[in-house]
């Protein structure tokens, strides 16, 4: 999309009208909705046009010669015309120049401290419970795409960044910034985290401490310590959509195991597909059977070196009281790929690895 075009929208992004027509253009068709003739096309000569009134009347397809001074001031086409013809700074060159200052792009963190060699698979211990939840756990719960709440983590980091709360737009509009994305994981007002029973929305218990905050803060908290997390879930745990961010935003939170009674199938690809390692209970068991509390620490060992698909690992669970419990789960990764995905730490530097060497 031009540098022109994206000077139509805040923050260097064009709304999605202006985008669409932008789209149309580049096949040789004007949407207009005016009623109107629309105008778009090098130095504002008409090529094909297209006179749509939304919902009302069906779509035709013309040709005319009108210029974009001809068209009424105001009209969303005419818009479109004097965006293109607009000048605005864009970075040259054969690598993206990241813009430090916007908040709906910045460069990812996947592959911060890239090297050529694979990592080693081994035992997760001194983990902590980031939160637990109950059944039918979607990929919305996990990474919302709807409205910024103006008190939650994404909402003050927008507003520490100059964005006022008119201005915020959505999760789905800003998910080229991990920034907010991150911050939106596990933020949708509507998820419950059995950790702090009685409370909806992002928040958890940091342990050992028992302080209350939201789920980001507590993650970057543990993170801060090189402690690692772990989420518990029941039934039908990424349900939904197959939300990549569901997986990406996990893995930014520090989330090393994700351990559920059963998964949606795409969601525990993706999961793997991000570094982050799927577990499920054996019939019967759960979270709630088990009484945990969010005191506890958790050990994921018997992976080994070399882990085989389905094999069985112990989930070993350290309680307050000094008492210790193992529990057998079953290693949700499912075929001999996953394990070298899971080795590299994911899909994304396990595919540069094979394109570098």
């Amino acid at each position: 999309m031009s540098s022109s075009l994206l000077a139509a929208g805040r923050d260097g992004l064009g709304d999605a009208p202006v985008a669409s027509l932008y789209l149309l253009d580049r096949v040789r068709n004007v949407l207009a909705w005016d009623g109107h003739s629309a105008v778009l096309g090098e130095r504002g000569v008409v090529k094909d046009i297209a006179y749509v009134a939304i919902g009302v009347v069906p779509l035709r397809v013309a040709r005319v010669g009108r210029r974009n001074e001809d068209l009424p001031e105001g009209s969303l086409a005419r818009r479109v015309g004097r965006a293109r013809g607009s000048a605005r700074p864009s970075s040259t060159g054969a690598v993206y120049q990241w813009d430090p200052d916007s908040t709906y792009i910045q460069e990812p963190p996947f592959f911060e401290n890239f090297g050529m060699s694979a990592g080693t698979i081994g035992d997760i211990t001194g983990a902590r419970a980031l939160a637990i939840f109950g059944d039918s756990i979607t990929t919305d719960h996990i990474s919302p795409a709807g409205s910024i709440k103006a008190t939650s983590p994404a909402g003050l980091y927008l507003q520490e960044h100059g964005v006022t709360v008119s201005d915020f737009n959505s999760y789905g509009s800003r998910r080229g910034n991990d920034r907010v994305m991150t911050r939106g994981t596990f933020a949708n007002v509507r998820i419950k985290n059995l950790l702090v029973p009685g409370t909806e929305g992002g928040v958890t218990k940091f342990q050992p401490s028992g302080e209350q905050m939201s789920i980001y803060d507590a993650a970057m908290k543990y993170q801060a310590t090189g402690t690692p997390q772990i989420i518990l879930a029941g039934q039908e745990y990424g349900t939904g959509s197959s939300r990549d961010w569901a997986a990406k935003g996990t893995q930014l939170l520090g989330v090393k195991v994700v351990v559920t009674q059963s998964f949606e199938r795409i969601h525990r690809s993706n999961l793997v597909g991000m570094g982050v390692l799927p577990c499920q209970f054996k019939d019967g068991v759960s979270a709630q059977t088990l009484k945990l509390d969010g005191a506890e620490t958790f050990d994921l060992v018997g992976l080994g070196a070399n882990p085989k698909p389905r094999q069985d690992v112990t989930l070993v669970i350290h309680r307050a009281s000094g008492q210790t419990e193992n529990v057998p789960v079953t290693l949700r990764i499912d075929t001999p790929i996953e394990v070298e995905y899971y080795r590299h730490g994911g899909i994304l530097p396990y595919v540069l690895r094979q394109l570098v060497a």
